[in-house]
């Protein structure tokens, strides 16, 4: 039986440089899109777990943690529909990210009116960057997932 925490690369980001170079410029945008950090954490969270990324769901919580964000609501993130802990912006971001990484899910892709709740919270320019926030985690997971890296590695 393969190892579980064993990564089938030791780096991969180092063995693809400009891959991660432009993910990372990604992430650069996005901390100045002037998308609320916090929901940008949510979401990368919320995404890495749908996807099954230990090593997203470990690094956004951890980021969240050390910027404030109370245990109590990082442990409610998996079920935020059934949590009392989150605004209505935070509701429509984790709505968006939702669907939007469950794109197979769904014939329609995004629901119109997962869209619409999300465009009543955030103006264009935002609810854009937040749409690229949602591609970016999961580029990121995918990566993690397929070379199976190891959670609390990037910390």
């Amino acid at each position: 039986m393969e190892d579980l925490m064993q990564a089938r690369m030791a780096n991969v980001y180092r063995l693809a440089p400009g891959g991660y170079r432009a993910l990372a410029a990604m992430e650069r945008f996005l901390d100045d899109s002037g998308v609320p950090p916090h929901i940008l954490e949510l979401v990368r969270l919320r995404t890495g777990q749908i996807n099954g990324c230990g090593t997203c769901v470990d690094l956004h919580a951890y980021r969240a943690d050390k910027a404030g964000e109370t245990t109590e609501r990082l442990w409610a993130v998996a079920a935020w529909r059934d949590a009392p802990f989150f605004t209505p912006q935070e509701r429509a971001a984790l709505a968006l990210a939702e669907a939007a990484t469950r794109i197979a899910d769904n014939p329609d892709g995004v629901p119109d009116e997962i869209w619409r709740q999300a465009a009543e919270h955030f103006d264009e320019s935002s609810l854009a960057a937040l749409v690229m926030a949602i591609a970016s985690a999961n580029a990121w997971n995918r990566i993690n997932v397929a070379t199976k890296q190891v959670a609390g590695s990037f910390r």
